[in-house]
């Protein structure tokens, strides 16, 4: 339908993909992207570009975003190598759990075959610091929560309350990693700092 330019009736089938199987590809994203700038409606398109990103950081994708959303700055698509390699390290996760649990079956059977001669400690070591390897990839390794702002104009604040202090007031398009949740508020990094943002001007990606 795409191809054939039939743009509405593949953004619905797009839409029904991501909204209730929630599932997509990053070359689904980009078409939605293009079909929702068609249409005139930046904010999706922004929105779109932004889940793309997370999938695919480069450069070109915030010059986009930048030139739907009329800004020049904006916050949250600058990656640091702790950044980049945390999402290295998520999107392998399952490959890396899976080889530590090869590992990890394969000390416990030589324990089982050599019990009697395995009487120290530290025979014991490798099987428990692979036990705990395993553990962390299974219950550590998650991909950061991410939103982007869509609120216009949206208070950044740096307390979940509106007597806290002001931090910025935004327009949508800035990306956000999100700590965690409180009431109304979502805590989210800015910059290298600490500040709260209402749940209603923000969508997850």
């Amino acid at each position: 339908m795409f191809i054939e330019q039939n743009y509405q009736e593949a953004f619905v089938i797009y839409e029904d993909l991501l909204q209730n199987d929630e599932t997509y590809t990053p070359a689904m994203l980009l078409k939605m992207a293009f079909i929702a700038e068609g249409i005139g409606d930046y904010s999706q398109a922004s929105f779109y570009l932004a889940k793309y990103y997370d999938e695919n950081p480069n450069q070109r994708v915030i010059t986009k975003i930048k030139a739907l959303t009329e800004q020049s700055s904006l916050m949250g698509y600058e990656l640091s190598d702790r950044d980049r390699f945390l999402k290295f390290i998520t999107d392998l996760q399952t490959e890396i759990t899976a080889t530590l649990s090869v590992l990890l079956i394969i000390s416990l059977i030589l324990l089982l075959f050599y019990n009697k001669q395995a009487v120290k400690a530290k025979y014991y070591l490798p099987t428990i610091f692979l036990m705990t390897l395993v553990f962390v990839a299974n219950n550590f390794f998650d991909a950061q929560k991410t939103g982007i702002i869509t609120g216009s104009p949206t208070l950044v604040m740096d307390k979940p309350t509106a007597g806290g202090k002001l931090i910025n007031v935004v327009d949508p398009g800035h990306r956000v990693v999100i700590k965690s949740s409180k009431d109304i508020w979502y805590e989210v990094r800015w910059g290298e700092n600490k500040a709260y943002v209402k749940k209603e001007n923000i969508t997850r990606l």
